[in-house]
């Protein structure tokens, strides 16, 4: 596929026209004609669809990270599909309503020459004469519209954001219709492989993600969660297309509390039989303005948004900003704080136009995500006539400005609440990584030549409620901060470095009130802690800094020294439980070693000890100890009965899905162990369709053996 395959369609002859061959004129030519030339990547991922085609494979994923193109290289495949006659009719399937438009528009200025493209709401009647068809999901489920189609009128359905639009009902949709299936998504495979199945699986919205997308995986062809083709912003970085966040870590004294183990503890007062009586009660980061709520907190994150985000280096004012707030109240009260501020600090430039609630309960909300993008939002030219940039500067949302919106001029994203989807994180982080030239907007030739840094080469991303280290724990995608202690003034922290998050949170004095169960405090605010950070190019990695202090300990022990040399490791365990654990120079327990250590099962104290002395070079993934247990399984049932190498070599990669699921998942042992197989109809992660894909001799007898001689532990 050549370069300009998309581009040969948008101008057939471009290259013939005397705008191109001039190459003093060329890139104004390119400009104006806005034509679009694919990148090295991008047609490496239209040759490996074309490769797993020719393998005879019907489904297919793309895993591409925000901003490098998935909708310009969606086009190129389906320019592929319909030129080869592998397709008569594509369905492009989205889970938001803006990205509707903004696909179709996409699709209408790529490909209008060759072929249409229409939304279906608004083209019910014909959408027939189109070879592109753009929707929701939502619209083809309600009142079950797609069952209007034919299973066979669209021969190529892609998947936006995949892991989002098949989740759910929304499979119906996408399983309805035969023929050739794609997968798009920017949610990085890390999410799988790092997620601790330890943790419990009903609390934690990290598990339910983690299903989403092994189910995605699998979905697409997938199951062992290679992609049909990659390209991960650490790949954008590098090929100097994306850029890293510079990440502004931010903490208050409320929000210290907050995100402890004990929480922010308030005192209160309650009339009861004996008199008055106190009592306790403790919130957490997820109650913030949902059952605590605290002005001077909100006033503080915008006073330092303000404080510290970049500028435009056109025309010098606040940066293009999006804030994500907990709800459509909070956004509310941020956007009128961040008003107040800026009548503040620029008299008379603004009348309550600088911030602007985005949510779905405002009139014209989708239309002001458009604006924004286009430098229109409220007006723009702010005192600098040449140059079109939007007169409001920050969009205050909840949730409407995160998968797939692109303005690729954002300097600031701000996280004003925490964040527990790990897609999410990365969707919102996203915003930021496209790279811009700010002169595209400057109509004055003359000025251009003035303006001395006109690329963006950097965003902040202002991280109020440490979500970066959240994810941090589990997930390989960024380089972990190290945050800084608490400083003076803030509660003591927990004593592990870089855990400023862990304020004892210990009940006293507070300022405030409370409202059935609802906590309003009063008492002014502080930063505590601020960091800011510059990620490289190499990205974000986990942070072994922990894990190697520790091995320096116990290498530095005389006595663990001399037990691990004669093999005494209960001895070497019981020592270091009882003399290094939880002391207060460094706080080592199993747990953190076990985060520190980036593992995706459990570790044991004696295989780390193994590790620090050398017995052994690196811990095994869960994948690599299955694909060994496996082997061990396969080479004992060689001369069992109803074993036969040539008879199940069809079948062998349905029986390593089943043996690893069995031995990993505790709720499918269950299900299979009760007998409950209806159950399996509705469980994502083991399906009814992979249970009947194991020949039935091996249904039980896989479950026998992993029972009797797989140590299921390390797989916690």
């Amino acid at each position: 596929m050549p370069q300009d395959y998309i581009a040969r369609t948008q101008l057939p002859g471009y290259d013939l026209e005397p705008g191109w061959k001039d190459e003093a004129q060329r890139d104004a030519f390119v400009e104006k004609n806005r034509l679009r030339f694919m990148r090295q990547y991008q047609q490496r991922a239209a040759h490996a669809i074309q490769s797993a085609v020719k393998e005879g494979k019907t489904r297919f994923l793309f895993e591409m990270a925000t901003g490098t193109g998935k909708t310009l290289t969606s086009a190129a495949v389906i320019k592929l599909f319909l030129r080869t006659g592998n397709a008569r009719r594509v369905l492009f399937l989205v889970d938001r309503l803006e990205l509707e438009d903004q696909a179709n528009k996409a699709f209408v200025a790529l490909l209008k020459n060759d072929y249409k493209s229409a939304i279906y709401k608004e083209n019910r009647d014909d959408w027939r004469k189109a070879e592109i068809v753009v929707t929701t999901v939502q619209s083809l489920l309600f009142n079950a519209k797609y069952k209007q189609f034919s299973p066979t009128d669209f021969d190529l359905v892609i998947s936006d954001e995949a892991h989002r639009s098949i989740g759910g009902n929304a499979r119906a949709v996408f399983e309805y219709f035969v023929g050739y299936k794609l997968g798009l998504t920017a949610t990085p495979k890390d999410y799988i492989k790092k997620f601790d199945a330890a943790k419990p699986t009903t609390k934690d919205p990290r598990e339910a993600e983690r299903r989403l997308l092994l189910d995605t995986y699998r979905t697409f062809g997938c199951e062992s969660g290679e992609p049909t083709y990659r390209y991960s912003l650490l790949d954008g970085v590098r090929d100097g297309f994306l850029i890293n966040p510079i990440v502004v870590d931010a903490r208050t004294e409320v929000t210290t509390q907050l995100l402890s183990d004990q929480g922010y503890a308030v005192v209160v007062m309650h009339e009861a039989a004996e008199g008055q009586q106190n009592s306790e009660q403790r919130f957490k980061q997820k109650s913030f303005e949902k059952r605590f709520f605290s002005d001077p907190t909100n006033r503080l994150f915008c006073e330092t948004l303000m404080q510290h985000g970049l500028h435009d280096p056109i025309s010098a004012e606040f940066g293009k900003t999006i804030v994500f707030a907990v709800s459509q109240a909070h956004a509310a009260k941020l956007t009128q704080i961040l008003n107040d501020l800026a009548d503040k600090a620029y008299p008379g430039r603004y009348q309550s136009d600088f911030a602007v609630q985005v949510t779905s309960s405002v009139t014209d909300a989708q239309q002001f995500t458009i604006n924004f993008t286009n430098n229109n939002l409220l007006g723009s030219a702010n005192g600098l006539p040449a140059y079109k940039t939007s007169k409001a500067r920050v969009c205050v949302t909840v949730g409407m400005m995160t998968t797939g919106y692109d303005c690729p001029d954002l300097l600031n994203l701000a996280l004003m609440r925490p964040v527990f989807s790990p897609s999410d994180f990365v969707q919102i982080k996203g915003r930021g990584t496209r790279k811009h030239d700010f002169r595209e907007a400057l109509q004055d030739e003359a000025l251009k030549a003035q303006v001395l840094a006109p690329h963006k080469t950097a965003y902040k991303l202002f991280d109020f409620f440490a979500s970066c280290e959240y994810f941090e724990e589990k997930f390989n995608y960024d380089e972990v901060l190290k945050l800084p202690r608490p400083g003076s003034g803030a509660p003591a922290g927990s004593g592990e470095e870089g855990a400023g998050a862990g304020a004892s949170g210990e009940a006293g004095t507070t300022t405030g009130g409370t409202d059935n169960g609802h906590y309003h405090h009063t008492a002014p605010d502080a930063i505590t802690a601020q960091e800011e950070t510059q990620i490289g190019f190499q990205g974000m990695k986990i942070d072994r800094m922990f894990f190697e202090k520790f091995e320096d300990t116990v290498k530095a022990s005389p006595v663990v020294t001399e037990q691990v040399s004669n093999a005494q490791w209960d001895q070497a365990i019981d020592y270091i439980t009882t003399e290094l654990f939880d002391k207060p120079n460094e706080y080592f327990n199993l747990d953190k070693l076990r985060r520190a250590a980036g593992v995706d099962r459990r570790l044991g104290l004696r295989e780390i000890l193994e590790k620090a002395f050398g017995f052994i070079t690196g811990f095994k993934s869960k994948d690599e100890l299955l694909e060994e247990e496996f082997e061990k399984f396969l080479l004992d049932q060689q001369n069992a009965t109803g074993f036969s190498a040539d008879s199940t070599a069809s079948s062998v990669q349905a029986m390593k899905y089943y043996f690893k699921a069995y031995a990993t998942d505790h709720h499918l042992r269950e299900i299979i162990e009760a007998g409950h197989l209806t159950s399996l109809n509705v469980y994502p992660a083991f399906g009814m369709s992979d249970f009947k894909a194991v020949p039935s001799v091996w249904r039980t007898r896989i479950p026998e053996y992993v029972k009797d001689y797989v140590p299921l532990n390390q797989f916690m």
